[in-house]
Protein backbone atom coordinates (compact mmCIF):
# COMPACT_ATOMS: atom_id res chain seq x y z
CA UNK A 1 0.00 0.00 0.00
CA UNK A 2 2.95 2.29 -0.41
CA UNK A 3 1.54 3.74 -3.63
CA UNK A 4 -1.54 5.44 -2.13
CA UNK A 5 -2.75 8.20 -4.43
CA UNK A 6 -3.64 11.57 -3.04
CA UNK A 7 -7.08 12.93 -3.86
CA UNK A 8 -6.60 15.45 -6.60
CA UNK A 9 -8.92 18.13 -7.81
CA UNK A 10 -10.50 17.27 -11.15
CA UNK A 11 -8.61 18.69 -14.08
CA UNK A 12 -9.99 21.92 -15.39
CA UNK A 13 -9.30 25.62 -15.69
CA UNK A 14 -8.48 27.84 -12.76
CA UNK A 15 -8.04 31.53 -12.43
CA UNK A 16 -8.37 34.29 -9.91
CA UNK A 17 -10.99 32.96 -7.51
CA UNK A 18 -12.60 30.30 -9.72
CA UNK A 19 -12.17 26.73 -10.87
CA UNK A 20 -14.07 25.19 -13.78
CA UNK A 21 -14.25 21.56 -14.82
CA UNK A 22 -16.71 19.13 -16.34
CA UNK A 23 -19.78 18.02 -14.42
CA UNK A 24 -18.86 14.32 -14.88
CA UNK A 25 -15.51 14.82 -13.15
CA UNK A 26 -17.00 16.65 -10.16
CA UNK A 27 -19.69 13.98 -9.72
CA UNK A 28 -17.06 11.24 -10.05
CA UNK A 29 -14.88 12.83 -7.38
CA UNK A 30 -17.87 13.23 -5.05
CA UNK A 31 -18.96 9.60 -5.55
CA UNK A 32 -15.46 8.25 -5.01
CA UNK A 33 -14.94 10.10 -1.75
CA UNK A 34 -18.34 9.50 -0.14
CA UNK A 35 -19.05 5.77 -0.44
CA UNK A 36 -21.56 4.35 2.04
CA UNK A 37 -20.75 0.66 2.50
CA UNK A 38 -23.29 -1.94 3.55
CA UNK A 39 -21.37 -4.76 5.25
CA UNK A 40 -22.92 -8.20 4.65
CA UNK A 41 -20.60 -10.15 6.94
CA UNK A 42 -21.11 -13.77 7.88
CA UNK A 43 -17.78 -15.01 9.25
CA UNK A 44 -14.09 -14.23 9.80
CA UNK A 45 -13.84 -11.68 6.96
CA UNK A 46 -16.36 -9.60 8.90
CA UNK A 47 -13.94 -9.50 11.84
CA UNK A 48 -11.22 -8.19 9.53
CA UNK A 49 -13.66 -5.54 8.29
CA UNK A 50 -14.21 -4.48 11.91
CA UNK A 51 -10.45 -4.03 12.22
CA UNK A 52 -10.50 -1.95 9.03
CA UNK A 53 -13.16 0.28 10.57
CA UNK A 54 -11.03 0.78 13.70
CA UNK A 55 -8.69 3.66 14.38
CA UNK A 56 -5.51 1.81 13.38
CA UNK A 57 -6.55 1.40 9.72
CA UNK A 58 -9.15 4.19 9.66
CA UNK A 59 -11.42 3.53 6.69
CA UNK A 60 -12.93 6.98 7.24
CA UNK A 61 -9.95 8.63 5.55
CA UNK A 62 -11.30 7.14 2.33
CA UNK A 63 -14.75 8.68 2.79
CA UNK A 64 -16.41 5.48 4.03
CA UNK A 65 -16.73 6.15 7.73
CA UNK A 66 -20.51 5.79 7.73
CA UNK A 67 -21.48 2.16 7.29
CA UNK A 68 -25.10 1.80 6.29
CA UNK A 69 -27.29 -1.00 7.49
CA UNK A 70 -30.13 -0.11 5.16
CA UNK A 71 -29.78 -1.03 1.47
CA UNK A 72 -31.68 2.09 0.44
CA UNK A 73 -28.98 4.29 1.97
CA UNK A 74 -25.94 2.39 0.69
CA UNK A 75 -24.07 2.40 -2.59
CA UNK A 76 -21.39 -0.21 -1.84
CA UNK A 77 -22.29 -3.80 -0.92
CA UNK A 78 -19.40 -5.56 0.82
CA UNK A 79 -20.09 -9.30 1.00
CA UNK A 80 -17.70 -10.94 3.47
CA UNK A 81 -17.61 -14.60 4.39
CA UNK A 82 -19.32 -17.83 3.52
CA UNK A 83 -22.68 -17.45 1.78
CA UNK A 84 -24.99 -20.44 1.95
CA UNK A 85 -27.13 -21.16 -1.11
CA UNK A 86 -30.23 -20.30 0.91
CA UNK A 87 -28.73 -16.84 1.55
CA UNK A 88 -28.18 -16.19 -2.17
CA UNK A 89 -31.69 -14.78 -2.74
CA UNK A 90 -31.22 -12.49 0.30
CA UNK A 91 -27.96 -11.09 -1.10
CA UNK A 92 -29.72 -10.54 -4.43
CA UNK A 93 -32.66 -8.81 -2.72
CA UNK A 94 -30.33 -6.52 -0.78
CA UNK A 95 -28.55 -5.64 -4.04
CA UNK A 96 -31.83 -4.90 -5.82
CA UNK A 97 -32.92 -2.57 -3.00
CA UNK A 98 -29.81 -0.42 -3.38
CA UNK A 99 -30.17 2.72 -5.48
CA UNK A 100 -27.96 3.36 -8.51
CA UNK A 101 -25.06 3.79 -8.73
CA UNK A 102 -24.08 0.74 -6.73
CA UNK A 103 -20.95 -1.33 -6.49
CA UNK A 104 -20.14 -4.76 -5.01
CA UNK A 105 -16.96 -6.06 -3.37
CA UNK A 106 -16.52 -9.79 -2.70
CA UNK A 107 -14.21 -9.89 0.33
CA UNK A 108 -12.32 -13.11 0.98
CA UNK A 109 -12.07 -16.51 -0.67
CA UNK A 110 -15.52 -17.67 0.50
CA UNK A 111 -17.44 -14.74 -1.00
CA UNK A 112 -15.33 -14.86 -4.16
CA UNK A 113 -15.33 -18.58 -4.89
CA UNK A 114 -16.76 -20.58 -1.98
CA UNK A 115 -13.31 -20.93 -0.39
CA UNK A 116 -12.58 -24.31 1.17
CA UNK A 117 -16.30 -25.08 1.38
CA UNK A 118 -16.85 -26.94 -1.90
CA UNK A 119 -20.15 -28.42 -0.73
CA UNK A 120 -23.73 -28.57 -1.92
CA UNK A 121 -24.90 -25.96 0.58
CA UNK A 122 -22.36 -23.17 -0.05
CA UNK A 123 -22.67 -20.68 -2.89
CA UNK A 124 -19.48 -20.93 -4.97
CA UNK A 125 -19.05 -17.18 -5.34
CA UNK A 126 -21.54 -14.34 -5.01
CA UNK A 127 -21.04 -13.51 -8.67
CA UNK A 128 -23.59 -16.24 -9.31
CA UNK A 129 -26.34 -14.01 -7.90
CA UNK A 130 -25.08 -10.40 -8.21
CA UNK A 131 -22.52 -8.66 -10.45
CA UNK A 132 -19.20 -8.14 -8.61
CA UNK A 133 -16.95 -5.16 -9.32
CA UNK A 134 -13.92 -6.01 -7.15
CA UNK A 135 -12.65 -9.26 -5.65
CA UNK A 136 -10.46 -9.08 -2.53
CA UNK A 137 -8.46 -12.33 -2.13
CA UNK A 138 -7.46 -13.95 1.16
CA UNK A 139 -8.70 -16.19 3.91
CA UNK A 140 -9.32 -13.86 5.62
CA UNK A 141 -7.86 -10.85 3.80
CA UNK A 142 -5.85 -8.38 5.84
CA UNK A 143 -7.33 -4.92 6.45
CA UNK A 144 -4.81 -3.47 3.99
CA UNK A 145 -6.26 -5.68 1.26
CA UNK A 146 -9.79 -4.54 2.10
CA UNK A 147 -8.63 -0.92 1.85
CA UNK A 148 -7.00 -1.69 -1.51
CA UNK A 149 -10.34 -3.11 -2.74
CA UNK A 150 -12.08 0.04 -1.52
CA UNK A 151 -9.57 2.19 -3.41
CA UNK A 152 -10.28 0.19 -6.58
CA UNK A 153 -14.01 0.89 -6.12
CA UNK A 154 -13.14 4.58 -5.65
CA UNK A 155 -11.27 4.51 -8.95
CA UNK A 156 -14.30 2.92 -10.65
CA UNK A 157 -16.62 5.52 -9.14
CA UNK A 158 -14.31 8.39 -10.06
CA UNK A 159 -13.96 7.38 -13.72
CA UNK A 160 -17.39 5.89 -14.41
CA UNK A 161 -19.46 7.75 -16.94
CA UNK A 162 -22.78 9.05 -15.68
CA UNK A 163 -24.36 7.34 -18.68
CA UNK A 164 -22.71 3.90 -18.30
CA UNK A 165 -25.49 2.54 -16.11
CA UNK A 166 -28.00 3.20 -18.89
CA UNK A 167 -25.95 1.48 -21.59
CA UNK A 168 -27.23 -1.62 -23.37
CA UNK A 169 -24.19 -3.63 -22.22
CA UNK A 170 -24.89 -2.90 -18.56
CA UNK A 171 -28.60 -3.68 -18.93
CA UNK A 172 -27.72 -7.03 -20.57
CA UNK A 173 -25.45 -7.84 -17.64
CA UNK A 174 -28.23 -7.10 -15.16
CA UNK A 175 -30.75 -9.10 -17.16
CA UNK A 176 -28.43 -12.13 -16.97
CA UNK A 177 -28.90 -11.95 -13.19
CA UNK A 178 -32.65 -11.27 -13.59
CA UNK A 179 -32.17 -7.84 -12.00
CA UNK A 180 -34.01 -4.82 -13.32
Amino acid sequence: MSDIKMVEAPEGHSGAGFFATSFDKVIGMARANSLWPLPFATSCCGIEFMATMGSHYDISRFGSERPSFSPRQADLLMVMGTIAKKMGPIVKQVYEQMAEPRWVIAVGACASSGGIFDTYSVLQGIDRVVPVDVYVPGCPPRPEQILEGLMQIQELARNESLRRRNSEEYQLLLSSYNIK
